[in-house]
């Protein structure tokens, strides 16, 4: 797998090139008039201002889609390992320490954790009580 720096460095060369490739088809165009050869349009002259002025904008439109794509590259995180997780407790084992869970993905990502019950341990572990609660909810109804 491709570590993190690795992976973002990889997206942003592509980026670059992708506008590399669009600078070099604005100066193949003006030099060699693409679509006089390519269409039969009618022949313009070689307007070296305009290619110039051209470079410019997509250089600066480049370094603003580089600078957003690296800031959002550098808030993603990848988890790319096997996670040994404690069977009874459910800890994490990361860097020979065992550590709970919430403290590894907190630290891992911007997840943040609250706390709460699915259906079926609150039957579980709460069962009795719920039952309790609901009759005395019902009898109040009736009466």
């Amino acid at each position: 797998m491709f570590k993190n720096m690795t992976t973002k460095k990889t997206i942003i060369a592509y980026q670059l090139m992708g506008f590399l490739i669009v600078i070099v088809l604005l100066w193949l165009n003006e030099i060699f008039d693409l679509p006089h050869k390519l269409f039969g349009a009618a022949a313009t002259p070689i307007n070296w201002v305009e290619s110039i002025f051209e470079t410019v904008i997509v250089l600066v439109f480049c370094a603003f889609v580089t600078y957003f794509s690296w800031q959002s590259l550098k808030r993603i995180k990848y988890l790319e390992r096997f996670l040994f997780v404690c069977s009874f407790c459910k800890k994490i084992r990361f860097k020979k320490k065992w550590i709970p869970i919430e403290d590894y993905i907190r630290e891992h990502s911007e997840s943040e954790f609250s706390h709460s019950l699915c259906p079926e341990c609150a039957e579980k572990h709460y069962g009795d009580f719920l039952k309790h609660e609901e009759s005395i909810t019902i009898n109040k109804e009736i009466d």
